[in-house]
């Protein structure tokens, strides 16, 4: 797969850091075009399939597939900004008080520190475009308490995936 990179001048950036809109525009373009990177997408029924396919000191695309009833558990992003963009299929995004059915050709952005859940469940297969601005470096993976409110379970590096 052929990424065409940019860099700090190009506008949406900050810092060397692409601003969630920007990163917005990166997935919706990727998706777009399967020709690019179909080929590459695996399916595994023992959890999520993913690849990271572009690292730069900016910013980072996974593509990532989801057979019926995987997800995410609750996570976020650390200190990175990010997008993600279904290109197959539909996802369903859970922010602990809201869930919305994101589908082909959507596009969901967020800031640091953005929780948040997401989950086929339909029953086909999926396809999503992440890119993260600056490369993710932690996770953090929540539970729901009792009470219906996020508890922190763990912390994660770019060395545990």
């Amino acid at each position: 797969m052929t990424v065409t990179t940019t860099d700090a001048a190009v506008p949406g950036t900050r810092d060397g850091r692409f601003a969630p809109p920007r990163l917005a525009e990166r997935a919706r373009e990727i998706a777009a075009a399967p020709h690019e990177w179909v080929h590459r997408v695996r399916l595994d029924p023992d959890g999520r399939w993913y690849e990271r396919v572009h690292l730069d000191a900016d910013h980072e695309i996974w593509l990532i597939s989801w057979l019926p009833g995987q997800s995410t558990g609750f996570h976020d992003h650390g200190d990175s900004a990010g997008a993600f963009a279904v290109a197959l299929g539909t996802l369903e995004e859970d922010r602990v008080r809201t869930r919305e059915d994101i589908g082909a050709g959507q596009v969901r952005a967020f800031g640091p520190g953005y929780v948040h859940d997401v989950r086929n469940t339909g029953d086909a297969p999926a396809v999503s475009v992440h890119v993260y601005s600056p490369p993710l470096a932690t996770m953090r993976r929540y539970d729901l308490g009792q009470d219906g409110e996020l508890v922190r379970l763990a912390d994660e590096s770019a060395d545990d995936w």
